[in-house]
C-alpha cells in the first residue's frame, strides 16, 4: 500500500483526531536531550495546537506548530 506524503494538512487532521485525548509527547531539545511527558491535546488552531500535561504538578499548557512535527523535534504517540 502507498503511503502518504506528511504534509501539514495531514498532521493537522491527524491532531484534529486526537483532540481531547491523552497522548504521549516526545519533546528533541537539541544535543541529545529528549523530554517525554503524557498530555491530552486541549485544542487546535490554524497554525498551532495547544497541550496540558498531564502530571503530579506539571499541570502546564504547551504550545507546539505543526511544522515542529513535520521537522521531527515534536513526537506524538497514542498509546
Amino acid at each position: 500500500m502507498k503511503r502518504m506524503p506528511n504534509t501539514v494538512e495531514n498532521i493537522k487532521a491527524n491532531i484534529l483526531a486526537l483532540k481531547g485525548k491523552e497522548v504521549n509527547l516526545y519533546i528533541n531539545r537539541g544535543r541529545r536531550k529528549v523530554s517525554s511527558y503524557r498530555a491530552r491535546i486541549e485544542d487546535v488552531y490554524p497554525s498551532v495546537f495547544t497541550v496540558k500535561s498531564c502530571g503530579l504538578n506539571l499541570n502546564n499548557i504547551y504550545t507546539y506548530s505543526y511544522n515542529d512535527i513535520l521537522c521531527g523535534e515534536v513526537k506524538i504517540s497514542n498509546d
